[in-house]
């Protein structure tokens, strides 16, 4: 079988003024979601208006003041960088406008967003409101990993999903293989099966040197590509299985939105794999990588 004609998987960070990731549907060749990562210096701002979209901020590294028409807070004990606590989040519903300034020298954030169908309140997400319910240890064994949830399935929001992951260094994540491209329902009780989802990932490492590997690949292989994909950069999931291995030495960060046709994470998993299921252990010893502990400690 030929193979479709190439598309964009791996998007390279960018230091710009404006900020060193930005994915927007056109660049992603899918209709919904949008990205953006930047770092913001004291005295400098970021202003705009959600429009149509909502939108998720994840606090990656310092704090901030937010000025909003829908709300105004500022978060306190932000931890110094992913590797050093839980995330603040800030949700907006469309037709926001908002100013986001930095508390101290310098802040690290990402946002992302897509068109929204209902309106929500807007919402500042906490270390606490995480550590609470939000963490999850998920696979067993070196699949083992730490997952951060910020808009989880069942959140108050139309379409986003978000949850950051930690990989242990050496560890696979996002195994064994799922997918999530094709809505699926059961035919008799017409539960979701599998959501149609766009997603992204965004890759920081604990040492700037440090990367992870990442397949994706559908069934009958017209996709089929191996990224390698270092300190924020994007890998873009348009469809199919999407694994991740860690780099030996190296513990791993990645940033997961997602938007689609249901506000979900539903599933199928790749048969090839289903038999790794049967031979589980326990969660490998190494986990958590990140703790509340660790929020606004200097160093």
């Amino acid at each position: 079988m030929k193979k479709d004609k190439r598309r964009p998987i791996l998007v390279k960070a960018l230091q710009k003024k404006d900020g060193y990731q930005t994915i927007t549907p056109a660049d992603a060749e899918w209709d919904l979601l949008s990205f953006t990562a930047r770092i913001i210096k004291k005295s400098e701002k970021w202003e705009g208006n959600t429009g149509d979209n909502e939108y998720l901020f994840v606090l990656l590294g310092g704090n901030f003041v937010a000025e909003t028409s829908a709300i105004t807070c500022k978060t306190k004990k932000g931890r110094k960088n992913v590797f050093s606590g839980l995330p603040h989040g800030l949700y907006l519903p469309p037709h926001t406008e908002f100013c986001i300034k930095p508390v101290g020298d310098m802040l690290d954030i990402a946002c992302g967003w897509c068109p929204a169908e209902k309106q929500y309140p807007a919402q500042l997400i906490t270390p606490e409101d995480v550590a609470t319910k939000g963490i999850e240890y998920r696979g067993v064994n070196n699949a083992s990993r730490q997952i951060n949830s910020l808009l989880p399935p069942g959140s108050k929001c139309s379409k986003l999903v978000c949850v950051e992951v930690y990989t242990p260094a050496g560890n696979w994540s996002s195994f064994p293989a799922h997918k999530h491209d094709t809505r699926k329902t059961d035919p008799v009780s017409g539960a979701l099966l599998e959501a149609r989802l766009e997603e992204l990932y965004f890759y920081k490492a604990d040492k700037t040197q440090g990367f992870a590997l990442q397949k994706i690949y559908n069934d009958d292989r017209s996709l089929d590509e191996i990224v390698e994909a270092h300190n924020n950069d994007v890998v873009l999931v348009p469809m199919g299985y999407h694994p991740v291995v860690a780099c030996y030495g190296y513990n791993i960060y990645y940033l997961n939105f997602l938007a689609g046709s249901d506000q979900s994470l539903a599933s199928s998993n790749d048969p090839d794999h289903d038999w790794i299921y049967e031979t589980w252990g326990n969660i490998y010893p190494r986990l958590p990588v990140v703790t509340i502990e660790m929020n606004g400690r200097k160093n």
